[in-house]
C-alpha cells in the first residue's frame, strides 16, 4: 500500500483553517478515484513540547499507479489546487510505502 502524506505547519488561524479543511478540503479530497482509506491526526505537541506541526493527512491507495491516476483525476486536481489556495505556504507533501 502507498500512501501520500500531507504535513501541515502550525496556521496563524487554527480556527478557520479547521473550519476549511474539514468542511472544504476533506470533501473534496474524499471523492478522489482510488483512495481507499484517508487518516487525519492532529499534532499536540513533540517529544521535546511544542511542535512546528499542526496536523498530519495520510491518503492511502492500493500502489503508485493508483496515486497517480489519483492525482491526475478531475477530483485530484480540485484537491491539489484547494489545498494550495488555502494551505500552500504550510503543507509539505511526501509519497511513503508501508512495510509489514
Amino acid at each position: 500500500m502507498v500512501k501520500l502524506i500531507a504535513l501541515y505547519k502550525q496556521p496563524e488561524d487554527k480556527e478557520k483553517f479547521d473550519d476549511h479543511y474539514y468542511n472544504v478540503h476533506v470533501p473534496i479530497t474524499e471523492k478522489i478515484p482510488g483512495l481507499r482509506k484517508m487518516k487525519v491526526t492532529k499534532i499536540v505537541g513533540s517529544p521535546a513540547g511544542k511542535s512546528d506541526y499542526y496536523l498530519m493527512c495520510e491518503m492511502y491507495y492500493d500502489d503508485m499507479d493508483a496515486l497517480k491516476n489519483g492525482m491526475k483525476s478531475e477530483e485530484g486536481k480540485a484537491s491539489g489546487k484547494d489545498v494550495m489556495e488555502f494551505a500552500g505556504d504550510l503543507v509539505t507533501f511526501m509519497i511513503g510505502e508501508e512495510e509489514e
